[in-house]
């Protein structure tokens, strides 16, 4: 028998940021590899290279750069369009399993882009076949691959027929695109043809990406788990899993989805102040984010120009933002970490941010002998 919605415990807004920051590994660093991090995180957002290396260190105690570098080369990670059709870190198996759950998303946003009207009266399905079979030749980058179909498709924007091509095979970005400090263009090839028989995994289904949500991020609306991976259907999803599913409610009266012994922690459980990277999906997997940014912050950490900034924790919650600015002075290269405080810190609050940030320096150092400070904005 379902729990009437007003007997059901209200969670606390402190209690949904503790309950996040637990799952999500940032009130205490955990002994993990990076598969299992990347595992337990449900992907790790990676627009750019660096940011999913902090997002690890971040995470894991002792994490080292090599160790994500040398994940991704042995193939037990991959770089890839995933999670709202945008590149992500999976392990080998939750890109194979979820990939194809997310076809939708992918088609969605083609559908939505300024390549719709340049795709218009093409027989598609002949174009992807050909790419597909450029792709089995040798793997190439997106220009390459658009260029490629333009000998035959005369006429049409290159641009649009790759990236047809893109929304429609699930392409990994080889090594050594998506490393540290890389800023090359990606070369692609076929999820399937990059892991070979090396890696089996099941398909998934929607319920399956419910449970690995809540897990990541619980507990949360339906409308959280639809700004997470760019589906829709949760509500049917939630009906099938409800027996199986325990059910908050929240400061307004949402209903909370979440598993049974996940961790809650108390509200007033102590957070250290972290670091958070840029892009990560602590900040982008909730329609909600009050559980961690106050909307009137929100302007100054996403960005116009779609940038979503480098953040401070400080009790949990957002309280500024951070940047790496490197630079040259007589005697060798160095290195800053900016911050710009949303209000006033305390003491205490400024020393521990400070004592992260010379940490992250030490982590990103891009050689001997570079000098390391922090500067507030």
């Amino acid at each position: 028998m379902a729990i009437p919605r007003a007997a059901r415990e209200v969670l606390s807004l402190r209690a949904l940021n503790r309950a996040t920051l637990a799952r999500q590994m940032l009130l205490e660093r955990r002994k993990l590899s990076v598969p299992q991090a990347i595992e337990r995180l449900a992907g790790l957002q990676a627009q750019a290279p660096n940011p999913p290396y902090v997002g690890l260190w971040s995470r894991i105690e002792g994490f080292r750069r090599d160790q994500l570098t040398e994940a991704l080369r042995r193939r037990r990670v991959v770089r890839m369009s995933t999670l709202r059709a945008t590149l992500h870190l999976m392990t080998a198996q939750d890109a194979l399993a979820w990939r194809p759950l997310l076809e939708p998303v992918h088609q969605r946003g083609l559908l939505g882009s300024t390549h719709k009207k340049e795709l218009e009266g093409l027989d598609r399905a002949a174009v992807i076949a050909a790419g597909r079979a450029l792709l089995g030749e040798q793997p190439r980058t997106g220009a390459e691959l658009g260029q490629a179909l333009g000998l035959r498709w005369t006429g049409r924007e290159t641009a649009s027929l790759a990236a047809l091509i893109r929304n429609n095979l699930p392409l990994v970005h080889l090594p050594p695109a998506g490393t540290w400090n890389s800023h090359q263009n990606a070369v692609l090839q076929p999820l399937g043809d990059w892991l070979g028989e090396a890696v089996e995994a099941a398909p998934a289904t929607q319920d399956d990406m419910l449970l690995r949500y809540l897990a990541a991020f619980g507990p949360a609306t339906l409308a959280d788990a639809g700004a997470w991976s760019g589906l829709t259907g949760w509500k049917a999803v939630a009906e099938r899993l409800r027996p199986q599913l325990r059910v908050f409610a929240g400061e307004d009266g949402q209903e909370l989805f979440d598993l049974p012994r996940a961790p809650r922690p108390d509200p007033d459980t102590p957070a250290p102040p972290r670091l958070v990277a840029e892009w990560d999906n602590l900040l982008l997997s909730h329609a909600d984010r009050s559980r961690i940014l106050s909307e009137a912050h929100r302007a100054r950490v996403f960005t116009l120009n779609g940038i979503v900034r480098g953040t401070v924790l400080l009790d949990g919650f957002v309280a500024g933002t951070w940047k790496i600015e490197r630079g040259k002075l007589k005697g060798g290269n160095t290195a800053t970490v900016l911050l710009e405080p949303f209000g006033r810190w305390s003491k205490a609050d400024r020393a521990g941010v400070e004592k992260e940030a010379l940490d992250l320096l030490a982590f990103a150092s891009d050689g001997e002998g570079e000098r390391h400070a922090v500067r507030l904005a």
